[in-house]
């Protein structure tokens, strides 16, 4: 769902922590500011931006092609959800977890997560294209880069400046919709289905994907300024891959947003 290792406790743990590859903060720029920065700026031992778009791409080819073989393990005629799908899912949150107390580790645990969840996405978008058709998974991965592609342009233009109040604001609305979606999960594992409402394809249903969906939009506004406060603030070059596993996670989330979406539309 959201990127919890892309936050700015780990931020100035890192920024503040010489050691890592990072330099000596007498040899620091100065602080940052909202101004623009190259998309080049790169430093040999530092975090760049061009370092962090790298480390997506690998991340990116890394998920597309589990996602291949996720795809192909569901048998249509079973209609069955494989095992693997949900082993895949565990080793995410696991990869997830740990870094966000060891984000060094992100150039290995980085690509196992890639992996893991390109096999979910893979099986998932499968069990959606035999129930909807293949235009939706097509749909859905074009939504997605055209979303990002959006919200890039918007953050690199400034017409939405990421203010320290907007981070609080997306921050706060993506952990109250992450514990909605655990304590209905959990209640209903024990009793009602309290959650059936923003899963079905009513207008209530549709509303909620929608905010969902722009809420996930949003925190990409987040996963951009990480990148270039880093690399302002030169962090250690391992961060690149911290900022990628984030922008990751966020892209997948979206596009499970969007995908749940499409499918409610056409279930009107």
């Amino acid at each position: 769902m959201s990127n919890p290792i892309l936050n700015d406790r780990n931020f100035n743990k890192v920024a503040e922590n010489p050691g890592w590859a990072a330099p000596e903060p007498s040899t620091r720029s100065t602080p940052i500011d909202d101004g623009p920065i190259s998309p080049w700026q790169s430093a040999r031992d530092t975090m760049s931006v061009s370092g962090s778009i790298t480390a997506t791409g690998v991340l990116m080819v890394l998920l597309v092609a589990a996602a291949v073989v996720g795809w192909n393990m569901v048998e249509t005629s079973t209609n069955t959800f494989p095992a693997a799908a949900m082993i895949g899912v565990v080793v995410g949150l696991v990869c997830v977890i740990v870094m966000m107390f060891k984000p060094m580790w992100a150039r290995v645990l980085g690509p196992i997560y890639a992996l893991g969840e390109g096999l979910f996405i893979g099986v998932i978008s499968k069990a959606y294209n035999d129930v909807y058709g293949g235009g939706i998974v097509v749909q859905a991965v074009g939504a997605t880069l055209a979303v990002a592609l959006v919200m890039l342009v918007l953050y690199r233009t400034r017409v939405i400046k990421v203010t320290e109040k907007l981070r609080s604001v997306i921050m706060a609305a993506t952990l109250g919709l992450m514990a909605f979606y655990a304590l209905t999960f959990v209640i209903h594992l024990f009793g009602p289905d309290i959650g059936a409402w923003h899963r079905g394809s009513n207008g209530m249903g549709i509303l909620f994907s929608v905010f969902a969906a722009g809420l996930a939009a949003f925190n990409l506004l987040l996963d951009f300024d990480f990148i270039e406060r880093g690399a302002k603030r030169q962090l250690p070059k391992g961060m690149e891959w911290v900022a990628a596993v984030g922008l990751l996670v966020t892209l997948v989330w979206l596009y499970l947003e969007l995908l749940r979406l499409l499918a409610k539309l056409q279930d009107r």
